[in-house]
């Protein structure tokens, strides 16, 4: 079966990293989607982190809660991406599903002081500002340019890039 939505191998490798880098933090990923994400921050989770994860989609939040149930480190929620908002601060933050488009200050709010904010689906500009179909990606501008966040844009693959962003203190 192919997940046509899922997590790339280089944005995986890249959510791995973040949450190695917080091994006793609250991570949390918004749009759990089949999980693939969830695999990879959960492969660089720490002894003494945790993962919360939020899906809308009901059989697709059950499916994830089977695959990680064995370890009381990851807890899948079913909902809204705000459900998120009781486990923050967050360490790191894969802002896939909810929240990117519809309330992009509440998910900077969400992250921690020091916290990794991960953005993927982008496609890649070489303008500045940068730009999506002919016209200034107003999303992405607000991430690059937050006065919280100190960011920037990574090529993960020739066609696609990702926002990484830490909150300043």
């Amino acid at each position: 079966m192919a997940f046509t939505k899922s997590c790339t191998h280089q944005v995986g490798r890249l959510l791995a990293l973040a949450a190695a880098s917080k091994p006793g933090g609250t991570i949390a990923e918004s749009g759990t989607g089949a999980g693939v994400g969830t695999a990879w921050l959960h492969s660089g989770l720490g002894a003494g982190a945790r993962l919360v994860t939020v899906e809308r989609d009901e059989e697709l939040a059950r499916r994830a809660a089977g695959v990680f149930a064995d370890d009381r480190r990851v807890s899948v929620l079913t909902g809204d991406w705000r459900l998120l908002e009781r486990h923050a601060p967050f360490d790191v933050f894969f802002c896939d599903g909810g929240g990117k488009r519809d309330d992009p200050q509440r998910v900077v709010e969400l992250l921690a002081p020091g916290g990794l904010l991960v953005l993927d689906d982008f496609t890649p500009s070489s303008d500045w500002p940068p730009r999506y179909g002919g016209e200034v990606d107003e999303l992405r501008l607000f991430y690059l340019t937050h006065p919280l966040l100190r960011a920037a844009e990574i090529l993960t693959a020739p066609a696609a890039s990702a926002v990484v962003a830490t909150r300043c203190p």
